[in-house]
């Protein structure tokens, strides 16, 4: 049965990942859209390999917004396009830090702590270096071998945590296997917590009448794609599938926040696919190809697919392509609205750290 091998582990995509108000999730974006592109925003188990089709849909960067329906011949659904919602975020955010700076002289600046030389850490960390100078915020990097000791990296964050030229803190995980990641995120600062995973962050998420300094950024992008495209969550069912503490857990917790009635499937849940077929709004993150089949999908819903798996592929360069955990070929023909893998939620994840860093620095320098 499905249910029985459904894996509860985030994809490695989304393990890194503007304190959350109830503002969020009920009034307009806290930056304004540069461009009149801009859609209008609501107030804010291994599956069977699947034959190749002629490449999914996008929209395109000329197009008059990014809400505009774009798919192929065999699909109905509208393309959350993640790429140029991001692009869009970064403009707004780059215009919040040249107006920052001229009003009181600050440059937002993130600090980036990088044990090891995984391929696919150096990748996501040059990525997020790029992207801030970018907008034009400031880069700090540290860079420890694999064999560093624990207290190496406490005392790292010490420094970073004290110093008034750093508003945000991010670990990049995961970390060699003689390292305590929690006694290690939990030395991050709260207030410099942009990637809100410290366990102050995720208790006042979790708690009515509070709000964290931070929201998780993947998660906050998951959420930042449903109001971008104007997706109404009041009322609706939403189901997300994984309960990870980076992005299944405080997704569902966001969704209740924006008064949906969530469910979680996961890896003990009985019929998964009769759950998840009531859904108006399914966010997938569980780190399994092609699970999410057609039949699962409530016509007209919304999915959002965080998972990014390699899969076989003769036909690609790399011998591989990147599959999400929801069948895209099957999927796109019931559903409403349909995020691309790649293309979808990921560029977002790096646009959400953006915005907590340039959050955080105006929350400390008290700058509206």
């Amino acid at each position: 049965m499905a249910s029985s091998i459904l894996s509860d582990c985030s994809s490695s995509a989304t393990s890194r990942l503007l304190p959350l108000r109830r503002a969020l999730l009920a009034q307009p974006s806290r930056f304004r859209p540069t461009t009149a592109a801009a859609p209008p925003r609501r107030p804010l188990f291994v599956a069977a390999p699947l034959p190749r089709t002629g490449g999914m849909a996008s929209v395109s960067s000329s197009s008059s917004s990014a809400a505009a329906a774009s798919s192929t011949d065999s699909a109905c659904a509208k393309i959350i396009d993640g790429k140029l919602v991001a692009k869009q975020i970064r403009e707004e955010i780059a215009v919040e830090i040249a107006k920052m700076k001229d009003a009181i002289g600050i440059v937002p600046g993130l600090a980036v702590i990088l044990v090891g030389s995984r391929k696919d850490s150096q990748t996501y960390v040059r990525n997020k270096k790029k992207a801030c100078e970018a907008v034009g915020i400031k880069s700090f990097e540290v860079n420890l071998p694999e064999d560093s000791s624990e207290d190496e990296v406490l005392k790292h964050i010490a420094t970073f945590n004290s110093d008034p030229s750093v508003h945000g803190i991010l670990v990049q995980l995961p970390l060699p296997h003689h390292m305590n990641d929690e006694n290690i995120l939990n030395a991050v600062s709260i207030e410099k917590d942009v990637d809100g995973f410290h366990p102050l962050n995720i208790g006042r998420l979790a708690m009515q009448g509070r709000d964290p300094f931070f929201v998780p950024c993947t998660p906050k992008g998951c959420m930042e794609l449903l109001h971008r495209y104007g997706v109404e969550i009041k009322g609706k069912r939403a189901v997300v599938i994984g309960r990870s503490n980076i992005v299944g857990m405080p997704a569902a917790l966001l969704l209740q926040k924006a008064n949906a009635t969530v469910s979680i499937v996961h890896s003990n849940t009985k019929k998964p696919e009769e759950i998840t077929r009531q859904a108006d709004i399914v966010i997938a993150a569980v780190g399994v190809a092609n699970l999410v089949r057609g039949s699962w999908i409530k016509p007209g819903a919304a999915i959002i697919d965080v998972g990014i798996n390699p899969v076989d592929d003769p036909e690609s360069p790399r011998g591989y392509r990147l599959v999400g955990d929801v069948c895209y070929e099957e999927a796109s023909k019931i559903a409403g609205l349909i995020t691309p893998v790649p293309g979808g939620v990921g560029p977002m994840t790096i646009a959400m750290l953006l915005a907590n860093t340039v959050e955080s620095a105006k929350r400390i320098h008290k700058f509206k």
